[in-house]
C-alpha cells in the first residue's frame, strides 16, 4: 500500500457540499428552536439522524460521497429541508 492520496472528483465534492447544506440548516433550526421552543424535538433529533445516517452510509460506501447510498441520504435530507420550507412559508396556518 502506498501512502498516496487521491484528489476527490468533482462529483464527490458536489455531493459532499449537497450534504453539508441540510446539516447547516438543521443546526440553524436547532438554534431557532432552542430560543423559541417551536419544533424542539425535530431540531434535536434531525442532526442526530444526519450524523448517524451519513456515518453508516459512508462506512458502507467505503468513504465515497458520490455512492448511491450517500446520494439517497442527501436527497432524503433535502426533502426535509423543502418540507420545512413549505411549512414555514405557510406561516403556521
Amino acid at each position: 500500500m502506498s501512502g498516496e492520496t487521491t484528489e476527490p472528483t468533482r462529483s464527490q465534492l458536489a455531493w459532499a457540499l449537497a450534504a453539508a447544506i441540510p446539516f447547516l440548516c438543521c443546526i440553524a433550526l436547532l438554534g431557532y428552536s432552542v430560543t423559541t421552543g417551536i419544533a424542539l424535538s425535530l431540531a434535536i433529533v434531525w442532526p442526530l439522524l444526519q450524523i448517524f445516517g451519513y456515518t453508516v452510509t459512508l462506512k458502507m460506501a467505503k468513504g465515497d460521497p458520490a455512492h448511491y447510498l450517500v446520494k439517497t441520504q442527501v436527497i432524503l435530507h433535502w426533502m426535509i429541508v423543502v418540507l420545512l420550507g413549505m411549512l414555514m412559508s405557510q406561516g403556521g396556518s
